[in-house]
């Protein structure tokens, strides 16, 4: 069998630089795609170097509408057949709905949203045709319930979870699984981007982006459609199924300080 292609997006920072690692550690040949490049190229190098694998770079911006075609033509050009997508790219902002700058907001929708249903539609059909690979989405326990006081960010993740569950049934027999991991606050860059004002508690119950990352890739490997990384994340995904919305609504919005 060929060696195995894996397309990473987000592969700069945190969880998706991680799993670089950790798919690097199988031997797959990698393809990494963020807005740095400059960091991706050191990423690559390091991997290059530590597990000596294959290494292509490929700088994009989800949040520009004809990335994912771009991200094709480039694979088509170097003759890259994707066997694993991991859609890891994505962002959040804190606060409340109306005072966030609306073109922030659809940017968010385009990464987390669109660009990942729009690389997945593109690079599946071939998995199938293969009969092998996978899709890897970064979805959150932020998909379990409304976030108000991240509303946009909250809505996406529930978008890529629901996504990546009925994938996984529709494919079954195929050889192509799908998984979503559900993380929960995790030691990244994402809550100073995302401007959060709850650091204070994000950094109590973190866990770290290798862990997160680690835990995503066993799951992903053995072909679990969903998992939850900890204890401590997957019980509060259960309670919400129990409680009255309106009481899940109101406990959202205090953790995110909404006033």
């Amino acid at each position: 069998m060929s060696v195995e292609t894996v397309m990473i997006t987000g592969a700069s920072s945190g969880i998706g630089l991680e799993l670089a690692r950790c798919f690097a550690a199988d031997g797959s040949r990698l393809v990494l795609v963020a807005r740095k490049g400059n960091v991706l190229e050191a990423l690559a190098a390091e991997l290059r170097k530590t597990h000596k694998i294959q290494t292509q770079v490929f700088t994009a911006d989800l949040a520009h509408p004809e990335s994912p075609a771009r991200l094709l033509a480039h694979l088509q050009s170097a003759g890259l057949k994707v066997d694993v997508l991991v859609n890891n790219a994505g962002f959040g902002a804190q606060g409340k709905f109306a005072e966030l700058p609306l073109g922030r907001q659809l940017e968010m929708l385009q990464v987390n949203i669109t660009s990942l249903t729009h690389l997945t539609g593109l690079l599946l059909p071939g998995m199938i045709e293969r009969r092998r690979g996978g899709i890897l989405n970064v979805a959150s326990t932020a998909a379990f319930q409304p976030g108000p006081g991240m509303a946009v960010y909250y809505a996406t993740k529930a978008y890529v979870l629901s996504f990546s569950e009925a994938l996984a049934e529709e494919l079954t027999g195929t050889g192509v699984t799908v998984t979503a991991v559900c993380p929960g606050p995790t030691t990244t860059n994402f809550g100073t981007a995302a401007n959060m004002h709850t650091l204070g508690l994000v950094k109590k119950v973190s866990m770290s982006a290798e862990a997160v990352a680690c835990q995503g890739h066993r799951a992903f490997r053995s072909g679990k459609a969903v998992v939850i990384n900890g204890f401590r994340n997957a019980f509060p995904a259960f309670l919400v199924r129990l409680l009255p919305r309106a009481a899940v609504r109101k406990i959202a919005r205090r953790l995110n300080n909404v006033g």
